[in-house]
């Protein structure tokens, strides 16, 4: 069996070598059928995990949004995490993908009270992408399509997957999207301008999913006294922006040197180095652990 991942995964509290053991699931998995579930996922940086409370605080929080009862408190949860990684002896750069749905039934859009959740875990090895934060991306402009909910790290992620291969054969890697007027996120990731030293990004409701990167920069940017504006932005503010980046768990901090044919960043990016060089830091020298 082809696989991406490290032999040891969790499954349902259960750790299985997938070399000596096919995982399966039912084919009444509500996960499967309905898109029934949430996912997270953090990084692990030297075997290390980084900002694990913050996803975990958003994963009980997706579980709670879609009325799904957690078969683990917070604690036990930690425990099967740092299982995981020893299992795998892991001790590089990574991600681990967490995906939880709301158990087995005979396919019924009403779902049971009493189900047992199904969940699973592994590690994806994932090195930091020196490259891509130091170079850029070209993005492009898309519609957002997504449902209202995007506040929920939901399963169903088809709109997501059709913009992102959409503007993909376009030569782009993100799409900056655009709701009534309003610029919103990335297709995978979150969206921030800087204009005159100030930091602007969406505010954190259900139209954007509350990035824990996302917050983490917010973070370091108010520590390095860069002045930070939640609000609503339009398209015509990116166009005007000194710069202008996506943030995201496995990407961090990456700039765009150009968005369509419209936008091109030209000359240094203060705002966006001095942020990535924050970031690094909180990373290794652990300056920022729970932020």
């Amino acid at each position: 069996m082809y696989s991406t991942y490290k032999d040891w995964i969790l499954l349902n509290g259960s750790m299985i070598n997938t070399r000596e053991k096919e995982p399966m699931i039912s084919l009444d998995e509500r996960g499967l059928q309905f898109g029934d579930g949430v996912y997270e996922v953090f990084r692990l940086y030297d075997g290390k995990p980084h900002l694990l409370d913050l996803h975990l605080d958003r994963f009980f929080q997706s579980m709670k949004a879609i009325e799904l009862e957690p078969p683990f408190t917070k604690e036990e949860f930690i425990y099967q995490m740092q299982q995981l990684v020893e299992k795998n002896e892991f001790k590089e750069d990574g991600n681990v993908y967490i995906q939880i749905s709301r158990g087995v039934q005979p396919r019924n859009h009403l779902f049971e009270s009493n189900l047992q959740p199904t969940y699973y875990a592994n590690i994806v090895p994932f090195p930091r992408p020196d490259t891509l934060m130091e170079n850029g991306i070209k993005a492009t402009v898309a519609e957002d399509i997504r449902w209202h909910f995007c506040h929920i790290k939901s399963l169903n992620l088809l709109p997501n997957i059709m913009i992102k291969n959409k503007i993909a054969k376009e030569g782009y890697y993100e799409a900056i999207l655009v709701r009534n007027g309003i610029v919103t996120e990335g297709c995978h990731s979150n969206f921030f301008i800087v204009k005159n030293g100030t930091l602007i990004t969406h505010p954190a409701n259900q139209f954007i999913l509350h990035g824990i990167t996302r917050h983490h920069v917010i973070s370091l940017a108010k520590k390095l006294n860069i002045p930070v504006e939640e609000r609503q932005f339009s398209l015509p503010e990116v166009y005007g922006a000194d710069e202008c980046f996506f943030t995201a768990t496995p990407i961090e901090i990456v700039p765009v040197t150009q968005i369509g044919g419209d936008w091109y960043q030209t000359g240094e990016q203060p705002i966006i180095r001095k942020l990535q060089e924050a970031y690094k830091e909180s990373i290794y020298n652990k300056v920022t652990p729970n932020n």
